[in-house]
């Protein structure tokens, strides 16, 4: 067989034989990797300015080359325009597509494109170039729910709730300072993100197959024009670094966990039996057979979404374990988890806009918080500041706790009198000490639940979020996004 009868293959002078029909039909990745249409027309326009740069390409044939791959961007936008992508009859990847329609357009000088370049390459930078932008994506999601999040806090004012450990109630809090342990999770996660951005920020165009480009090519000209810090250093690893697509997987996973743990939280909120949230009609279900029901089905969807990110996470790492340097056709399968993953940043979204329609039910949850003893730890204080040891003062509260249980009501409801039988320390100024503002308050530290520190973290936060919304902006533009 010739290679012409070889369907037009990158790689057919070699082979002689056919290939297995069902084998080709099955090993081909254009089934997938045509959602890098975008990512490859970009690489390739800049490997033809390196081309140029090294007299391989003459400016009038790099102004064809480069116009011919716009039209194939252009021409292949739209949803009809990605099935064509898809469905091409013979293309083996999207580098094969991409070459395949040049000479289509521009005749053998689509040839000349690939010059100095191997598919190994071009499949790494097309990848970079796709993680980087799914980062962008997903930090401006993530900054738009902790705007939601801070939002929410703010309209809260000094409202309370119970906070738990263990799911029991432990001490009052703030609503504000509850929300804003989710928008810390969030700042983690954008800077993670942005610290893998930053480590995969480096192009591998011109690393050649495996030992680099056998043209003289200045590798600074394709970086510089994909918004790349700089070139990768090594082609060995260059070619077969994947570390990239299993960061981004992993820092999605704790993204993740964390849209999990908040949507649990929710979802026990808006139970009758806690009564603490009004869950939005815009963003729950009701049942077929039971007509009172309003189901939280977008939380729940949030817990069980992780394990599909962590599963993609799993299976990059079982992929690379063990591969050999450089390039290995292992690697194909490393792609299709990056884009599983694609509904992350409408996730976040839907779940920015599901914050900020969330209601509070603030006087059940300001008398959650003010019942069932939660300012025992307040009293402990109180009698550390009459010079009683803590644990003593432990042992003197837990007592006097008891002694309320039994009897019915609150730490607060007890006589003077009463109190003094677990030790002389109490006096009239126990009473202001455990009120639920003056127990929020005695958290006065850096990180407390107290309403002056809150306000302080709230103001820190928004300052945060629009100084990393300023940096996701230049960055963007740096990259020419």
């Amino acid at each position: 067989m010739s290679s012409e009868q070889q369907s037009g293959k990158m790689w057919s002078g070699r082979f002689r034989e056919p290939l297995d029909a069902e084998f080709e039909a099955w090993q081909r990745s254009i089934l997938f990797d045509w959602r890098l249409l975008n990512e490859e027309i970009a690489a390739s326009k800049a490997h033809a300015a390196a081309l140029k740069a090294a007299g391989v390409l003459t400016p009038a044939e790099l102004d064809t080359l480069r116009n011919a791959l716009d039209t194939i961007a252009r021409d292949h936008s739209t949803e009809a325009g990605n099935a064509a992508v898809r469905d091409h009859p013979t293309a083996e990847d999207i580098h094969h597509f991409v070459e395949l329609s040049l000479v289509k357009l521009v005749g053998p000088l689509g040839l000349k494109l690939h010059t100095g370049r191997s598919r190994n390459e071009q499949i790494a930078t097309d990848l970079r170039l796709y993680v980087r932008g799914q980062i962008r994506l997903v930090i401006s999601a993530l900054l738009a729910w902790a705007n939601a999040l801070v939002a929410q806090a703010q309209a809260c004012g000094d409202s309370v709730m119970p906070s738990y450990t263990h799911l029991q109630r432990a001490e009052p809090v703030l609503i504000a300072h509850w929300l804003l342990a989710y928008v810390q999770m969030v700042l983690r996660d954008v800077t993670r993100l942005q610290d893998c951005a930053a480590r995969l920020n480096y192009c591998p165009l011109g690393s050649g197959a495996v030992a680099g480009a056998t043209l003289a090519l200045d590798r600074t000209i394709a970086a510089h024009e994909l918004g790349f810090a700089a070139p990768t250093v090594n082609s060995m690893d260059a070619t077969s670094d994947r570390d990239f697509v299993l960061e981004y997987l992993q820092a999605l996973t704790l993204v993740g966990l964390h849209l999990s743990r908040f949507a649990e939280e929710l979802t026990l909120f808006a139970t009758a039996e806690f009564n603490f949230v009004n869950l939005p009609e815009a963003f729950s279900t009701g049942s077929s057979a039971m007509p009172q029901k309003k189901n939280p089905d977008l939380t729940e969807l949030l817990r069980a979404k992780v394990g599909r990110i962590q599963g993609a996470a799993q299976a990059v790492t079982l992929q690379l374990k063990g591969l050999p340097l450089a390039y290995n056709k292992d690697m194909q399968e490393t792609q299709e988890p990056a884009f599983q993953v694609e509904f992350v940043p409408q996730m976040i979204a839907l779940v920015a806009r599901f914050t900020s329609a969330l209601q509070f039910n603030t006087e059940r949850m300001r008398v959650a918080a003010s019942t069932g003893y939660l300012n025992a730890m307040a009293a402990a204080t109180y009698l550390v500041h009459k010079g009683i040891p803590f644990r003593a003062a432990h042992e003197k509260i837990g007592n006097a706790v008891r002694y309320a249980i039994e009897k019915g009501v609150e730490l607060g409801d007890l006589s003077l009198q009463e109190l003094r039988q677990f030790g002389d320390e109490f006096a009239e100024d126990f009473f202001p000490a455990v009120t639920l503002t003056a127990t929020l308050d005695c958290h006065d530290v850096i990180g407390g639940t107290a309403r002056e520190r809150v306000r302080t973290a709230l103001t820190e936060a928004s300052e945060r979020i629009a100084a990393l919304s300023a940096m996701q902006s230049q960055e963007a533009a740096h990259a020419g996004a």
